[in-house]
């Protein structure tokens, strides 16, 4: 069990890091125009990063077990649907997480 003073400082550390990550990029380019590559990276890293999560979540299903595979496969058409309707990753992946989690505790137990 840590104490109170390693949870405040583990917590100060990882707000440091954070804060340093999200003010690298307007440290090194200021006021500058950004790089190609870098608008390009970010515009094709989130849905690459959805998709390897996708396949990362179902790499160990495979089974034909409908209570382990319809579950699966309904968050990951809900979540891709809901990511072409709102266009955020936010609301997609936490659409696809409530209704995964609700589909094996309620609907396919």
């Amino acid at each position: 069990m840590l104490s109170t003073s390693q949870l405040i400082i583990t917590i100060l550390v990882a707000s440091v890091v954070t804060f340093s990550t999200r003010l690298i990029p307007f440290a090194v380019f200021g006021k500058r125009e950004v790089p190609k590559i870098v608008k390009y990276l970010g515009n094709i890293m989130p849905p690459a990063i959805i998709g390897v999560l996708i396949i990362y979540c179902i790499k160990g299903g495979y089974t034909f077990d409908m209570k382990i595979l319809a579950p699966q496969m309904i968050a990951i058409a809900l979540t891709v649907i809901v990511h072409l309707w709102k266009r955020n990753i936010l609301i997609s992946i936490s659409v696809g997480t409530i209704s995964y989690m609700l589909l094996i505790h309620y609907v396919f137990v």
